[in-house]
């Protein structure tokens, strides 16, 4: 999958090869897309964010968690995570996606909290991600967006608001455990921690010193990884660098033995043993197996 990771609020502006967007301040608030052909990639989003699927399938993956969301149904995602993604193939090559996507800035949330009176907020375990089937008012609700997109680029910003704040009062009414994702002002534990991971994966470095190039302690540095990633560390960082070593096999004519220390892996065995448990093949039987092909 393509790395388009730290994208601001554009998160599915990536993938779309129809899509139409209203703004507030340079990011994108609310946008109406279409999907026409079989891609994924992988995201970070900086902002909670809600995704109603109203055509099709996606597949949306968090470190370990996987969620198929289909038609009427609705995914909310706490920012600061790393997202995959992926389009199911359509076999009659018609659309296999159409999807309407909302970002609440924190700017916006403060905005809407001074405006209402809210329901109390219980005390819950955090939840990063959350799927739930939506109803016939939210399906009007998305109906009445579609004249806003006639000419998006002409949408006075205020307009874009009101309409976020009608949806977010919507939840407050129907679904408080969505509204209250929404809602949540939590300390980013972004900081630069997904930089400094991108740009060292491949690199012979350890944990410690990935921790230490974050500014944080070896423990927090554990800490926020599992929440923006949902995996540990070493679990994630091992997965990227075999899915290198695989492309580096095909693309490359690198000795397995000089792809092993580049990417980090302790000795040629070592690597060849995790390689085999993650793709069922030796590194020379998998070059050698596709070389074939």
């Amino acid at each position: 999958m393509k790395t388009i990771t730290d994208t601001k609020s554009d998160v599915f502006y990536k993938f779309k090869s129809n899509n139409s967007c209203l703004t507030i301040n340079d990011y994108v608030a609310i946008e109406m897309g279409k999907q026409l052909e079989l891609q994924g990639g992988e995201f970070y989003n900086d902002t909670n964010m809600l995704l109603c699927i109203t055509k099709g399938r996606l597949l949306i993956r968090h470190g370990n968690c996987e969620f198929l969301l289909t038609e009427n149904e609705m995914i909310i995602l706490r920012k600061d995570i790393l997202i995959e993604y992926e389009v199911p193939s359509n076999q009659d090559f018609t659309i296999s996606l159409e999807y309407v996507f909302f970002s609440f800035s924190d700017d916006v949330v403060k905005e809407f909290t001074k405006l209402s009176v809210l329901p109390s907020m219980e005390k819950k375990k955090d939840s990063y991600i959350l799927v739930k089937s939506f109803d016939l008012k939210l399906v009007r609700y998305i109906d009445s967006l579609k004249p806003y997109f006639i000419e998006p680029d002409s949408t006075e910003v205020n307009f874009v608001k009101i309409k976020l704040f009608e949806l977010l009062f919507y939840l407050s009414m129907w679904e408080q455990e969505v509204f209250d994702i929404l809602l949540d002002l939590k300390i980013s534990y972004k900081s630069n921690i997904v930089k400094t991971v991108e740009e060292n994966i491949m690199n012979s470095i350890s944990i410690n010193q990935i921790a230490a190039l974050t500014g944080r302690s070896l423990s927090g540095f554990r800490r926020d990884f599992l929440s923006v990633y949902n995996m540990p560390p070493s679990q994630w960082i091992r997965y990227k660098r075999l899915e290198k070593a695989k492309e580096l096999l095909l693309s490359t004519k690198m000795s397995i033995t000089e792809i092993c220390y580049n990417l980090g892996f302790e000795n040629i065995a070592h690597f060849s043993r995790l390689f085999k448990i993650q793709f069922s093949q030796t590194p020379t039987e998998y070059r050698m197996n596709k070389v074939a092909i």
